[in-house]
């Protein structure tokens, strides 16, 4: 039997990267599994496997998070678990605090936090009518240490954390036994850091990240989504408001 076998789970920014390992990881312990995300392409070519379904999603959009939530009941008849894992940068334009556009700063905030706030108001309600759930917010490093050159993206992602925490305290409150936590992944080679690693010096590049990570290796994908799954599953019953942090030792220097 799987970890989470018959439970239902809802992952955004499930077409690539972590998002897309969590979606693997799930449904091979036993679940079943909306992904969504703005890349259809490779959405799409993830319903292949059995007992998922696609849906194309942006998740700053109050109107399309109360049409996937509903989609997920009408298909699977109940929501047990949700990842908000759908996230940007922000990174392709200046990001200290000098030079830094509202209109970056707006998009960052937009995505990263205001999209796992919407998750969350929109999940809350289901779960508590199926008998509760598992919330799995992710956050990241960048939001634990200063970052002089990603201020949006370590602001927004400091607030995942601090928004997890007050979701898991309500829920606990009100006794709607859905728990709630944050994953902080730190170097994780996937898509998000290719605009930093692509060109010619990409070696170089990938080395400097990897001399500031104690364990002297990238995170892969996986490294995340078993994280993902064990606060998915009923083995983590007893942890809420936590944050799980997987970053080869980085943030401890």
């Amino acid at each position: 039997m799987g970890r989470v076998e018959g439970k239902v789970a809802l992952v955004t920014g499930g077409a690539s990267g972590i998002g897309k390992a969590t979606v693997q990881m799930l449904v091979r312990e036993g679940a079943q599994v909306v992904i969504t995300d703005m890349n259809e392409s490779e959405g799409k070519a993830l319903e292949e496997i059995a007992g998922t379904i696609f849906l194309w999603h942006n998740v700053t959009d109050e109107t399309l998070w109360k049409s996937v939530i509903s989609e997920t009941i009408t298909t699977f008849g109940k929501l047990d678990i949700l990842v908000n894992c759908a996230g940007v940068t922000g990174m392709t334009a200046p990001q200290n605090p000098e030079n830094t556009t509202l209109e970056t700063w707006r998009q960052v905030m937009s995505v990263n936090m205001e999209g796992v706030f919407l998750g969350c108001k929109y999940a809350i309600p289901v779960m508590k009518e199926h008998g509760g759930g598992s919330i799995v917010n992710v956050s990241s490093y960048a939001g634990i240490i200063g970052t002089p050159f990603a201020t949006a993206y370590g602001a927004s992602k400091a607030g995942v954390q601090q928004f997890s925490k007050s979701i898991a305290l309500y829920c606990a409150q009100q006794g709607y036994k859905i728990r709630c936590n944050s994953i902080l992944p730190g170097a994780i080679l996937t898509p998000l850091w290719e605009p930093f690693l692509s060109g010619e010096e990409r070696e170089e590049r990938m080395n400097q990240v990897v001399k500031d990570i104690p364990l002297k290796v990238w995170g892969e994908p996986d490294d995340v989504a078993y994280a993902i799954l064990y606060l998915a599953s009923d083995e983590s019953k007893f942890v809420t408001g936590a944050e799980i942090v997987i970053d080869g030792g980085q943030s401890a220097v």
